[in-house]
């Protein structure tokens, strides 16, 4: 005597009952190092200067010592501004390394 499932063909028989699985994944991993960009096509880095007393901004240059100039010509104007900061701008590129 056949079974029910008799008349089932193979391929369908193995499907019934069972969950769909998801497709098959590989993953891999890199190794990467993170470092200044110094390629030509870079932006260049740039400074700018701000007064901490009252947050004006000198204009952005990229010559570190142009900022100074401003610094103290705001000081003249300000003689009470008396703290400033540095803003430096530097672009940052990733690089691809060995797959792990």
């Amino acid at each position: 005597m056949m079974g029910a499932n008799s008349s089932t063909p193979a391929h369908e028989r193995s499907e019934e009952g069972s969950a769909e699985r998801p497709p098959r994944r590989t993953f891999r991993f890199r190794e990467y190092t993170l470092g200044p960009d110094r390629r030509p096509e870079a932006e260049p880095v740039t400074f700018e200067m701000y007064c901490a007393s009252c947050y004006v901004t000198g204009p952005v240059s990229t010559d570190a010592e142009d900022g100074t100039w401003w610094a103290l010509e705001h000081l003249k104007k300000n003689p009470s501004h008396l703290d400033y900061r540095e803003h430096v701008t530097r672009s940052y590129r990733a690089e691809a390394g060995a797959w792990l």
